[in-house]
């Protein structure tokens, strides 16, 4: 241990003044172990702001990782003494431990797609030989590691079906290793590309070689590796530039190819999520050609597919709801694009183009819906569903005459279907067996007011006949950031929580594309405490309405949710029982600073310009965790395998809040070393730490009194 950090204040370490720790239902526990201060002040436009863990945010240091292993010893503790853990993990294993499908994709009347059987711990890669061929498994990740967390992707398809292109990850971290398979000869070439971030991967249309986007720290850079040559003989696409503008770290692009294989297509968001996007092609044909322009230089978003000798366009220009335009290229400006599907009340959440029908999904006050057009507009159909719920949209090709989508809700558990385009038939593709009766629950949605007046949505979810006295426990998730809409979507966790008898509650904050960009703005920047307080109004709704009562009260939220639990436990602690922090951003003064976080300076602003430092500075949950405070319950969740938000956020806010809380409730660490932010963890760990979540929820949710008696 360096002399700095021995030389620590003893009183600055993480004994929560002195007292023993209580979790419900009779656990105890001896005081956190003990973290030492080592303040560090910065000086941000003449306000001090002091930083007594910066240490922590060396995640290979010898101090770091013994403080890795104390909190999880301690958080070991607790589990240990959980009574309810062995029945949750039995319940769960039934719930996940269950047959999966991803959607298919079609080459030459061969259906490839990712497939898990019951039992199994990851999803292979198959291939179904016709629509009534039986399902043939080509890559299997047992068969690559010994890792159970080893998970595999499916990147592409070639144009004859001879060559796969697939992902190998390990845990949850995003980077993956490609590789080449040969289906007619049934093994892996020997071209592979290292572990990086690819965010595209397509073959040539000869199949002899593939175009990959690479994220890299100083911007994405996209390759043509020719197969059977070395790496470093690969060629340069885009990147760096483009006709003198520099292509820089927030400039994010991926690469597809068009139906008809003709053109290569690339899409450059600037930052995430992008207030720009910018798409370029290039013709195949037409070898050593330059990349054309279709959308250059303008601050709205747009998506392209070719079909039928025409660009279609999604985009927010002039309709913040989104509209679908049929491009003229040539530097020709969308003023002029004929309009295809005009903007609506109800906000485009995405197009596809399958057969000669255009799939428009919209989203009514956040149900899904979805409508087909012929290419010249005209509206000829829809895909009804009798439940609420979240569908996809329908993914196949142009010219192809079959596609397929999924239908899924918090009650449902997800169904894939092939469609149809000329009939609008449905047809079960996959549809997994899980022990959950939808008949014996109900959802249903709400609206309430916000702080400022604003109408918000939420989503209720529990048994039918449940009580509404306040007595019972509720679970509420939520996200509100990037212009993502958050569906009712199955999520076995949340099937369980409801299958004990409580209830569930998803509220849509501004911040989210529920209703557009104008939805999305209005938790942006400076704007960002709408999203924090259209959540406790949603809290306040479920409270005044008697679903739950602030003991019986659990939130959960992981990334940018995660963020918005530590709003919750620094703005109003007094609302809730237990919280679930996962895989969080919570300094967010250094948040751009580490791993990905230079993309959301696009969403948050940052702390190293004036004026958005102040409106960062009111909310961060790091600078605003207050000594002697009775904090409620908290989890900390993350991992080393998250390289995309950097576990030291949980590390530092452990420590602090550990140091600060005088409620004697819980503050734990869950520090996994293979998990991260992306999927791929296998059953039996998923499981595991689905157990550790709910456990904790539905303990520090109960109705212990001997806890009750020690909190007040």
């Amino acid at each position: 241990m360096k002399d700095w950090l021995v030389l620590a204040v003893l009183a600055g370490s993480a004994v929560a003044w002195g007292q023993s720790i209580h979790g419900r239902d009779g656990i105890t526990l001896p005081d956190p172990p003990a973290v030492n201060k080592v303040p560090v002040t910065d000086d941000y436009f003449g306000t001090k702001i002091t930083d007594n863990y910066r240490w922590l945010e060396d995640a290979k240091s010898p101090e770091t990782r013994a403080f890795i292993d104390d909190e999880n010893a301690y958080t070991n503790r607790y589990m240990q003494q959980a009574q309810i853990r062995p029945q949750l993990m039995d319940d769960l294993d039934a719930l996940e431990n269950v047959s999966r499908w991803s959607l298919p994709r079609e080459r030459n009347g061969n259906y490839y797609f990712l497939k898990r059987v019951a039992g199994e711990g990851q999803m292979s890669i198959y291939v179904r030989h016709g629509w009534t061929g039986k399902d043939e498994r080509l890559i299997d990740p047992a068969q690559l590691s010994r890792d159970p967390n080893t998970s595999v992707t499916l990147s592409d398809v070639s144009r004859d079906a001879s060559l796969i292109a697939y992902g190998v990850r390990s845990g949850g971290a995003d980077e993956t290793v490609i590789h080449i398979f040969d289906v007619k000869a049934g093994k892996t070439l020997e071209d592979e590309l290292p572990a990086g971030l690819y965010r595209s991967v397509n073959f040539t249309p000869d199949g002899k070689g593939i175009y990959y986007c690479i994220q890299t720290r100083k911007g994405t850079l996209m390759y043509l590796h020719e197969l059977g040559t070395r790496n470093s003989r690969d060629t340069l696409e885009l990147g760096r530039e483009y006709r003198g503008e520099l292509l820089g770290p927030i400039d994010l692009f991926h690469a597809s190819i068009t139906a008809d294989w003709r053109y290569l297509v690339v899409t450059i968001d600037r930052g995430v999520p992008a207030k720009r996007v910018d798409i370029l092609y290039r013709d195949l044909t037409k070898p050593e050609t330059p990349f054309d322009i279709l959308t250059w230089d303008i601050d709205s978003r747009f998506s392209a597919i070719y079909a039928a000798g025409n660009w279609y366009v999604l985009t927010d220009y002039h309709a913040p709801n989104g509209c679908i335009l049929k491009a003229d290229p040539g530097g020709i400006m969308p003023d002029v694009w004929a309009k295809i599907v005009p903007e609506g009340a109800d906000v485009i959440q995405g197009f596809s183009i399958v057969g000669n029908r255009l799939y428009v999904q919209r989203l009514k006050d956040v149900k899904s819906e979805i409508t087909a057009y012929t290419l010249a507009g005209k509206q000829v159909g829809t895909i009804d569903f009798d439940v609420m719920g979240s569908a996809s949209n329908v993914v196949g090709r142009p010219g192809e005459r079959y596609g397929f989508l999924s239908f899924d809700s918090f009650i449902q558990p997800p169904t894939l279907y092939r469609i149809d385009t000329l009939t609008n038939k449905r047809e079960i593709f996959a549809q997994p067996k899980v022990p959950f009766n939808t008949g014996d629950y109900e959802l249903k949605q709400v609206f309430f007011q916000s702080k400022d007046g604003t109408r918000v949505p939420m989503f209720i979810a529990g048994k039918k006949g449940l009580k509404q006295d306040g007595t019972e426990r509720l679970l509420m998730t939520g996200y509100g950031g990037f212009n993502l809409s958050m569906t009712p979507h199955w999520n076995p966790a949340w099937a369980w929580w409801m299958a004990q008898g409580g209830w569930f509650a998803q509220p849509n904050m501004r911040g989210g594309g529920e209703y557009g960009e104008k939805w999305h703005e209005a938790g942006m920047f400076e704007k960002k405490q709408n999203v924090f307080d259209d959540w406790f109004a949603a809290a306040h709704y479920l409270i005044d309405n008697k679903y739950t009562s602030p003991e019986h009260f659990a939130i959960s939220g992981r990334s940018n949710g995660g963020l918005l639990m530590g709003a919750s436990m620094t703005q109003h602690p007094e609302l809730f029982s237990a919280i679930w922090c996962g895989y969080p951003l919570l300094d967010m003064l250094r948040y751009q600073k580490f791993e990905q976080g230079p993309q959301w300076t696009t969403e948050y602003g940052s702390a190293d310009n004036q004026k958005q430092f102040f409106y960062l500075l009111k909310y961060s949950p790091y600078q605003n965790v207050h000594p002697g405070t009775r904090y409620p319950a908290i989890f900390f969740f993350t991992g080393d395998s998250d390289t995309r938000v950097d576990p030291l956020h949980a590390r530092k806010m452990t420590a602090e809040m550990q140091a600060a809380s005088t409620s004697g409730r819980p503050i734990l660490l869950h520090y996994s070393l293979k998990g991260g932010h992306s999927e791929g963890v296998s059953v039996e760990q998923q499981v595991q730490d689905d157990a550790d979540q709910l456990t904790f929820l539905w303990t520090e949710t109960g109705p212990a009194k001997r806890t009750q008696a020690a909190d007040q």
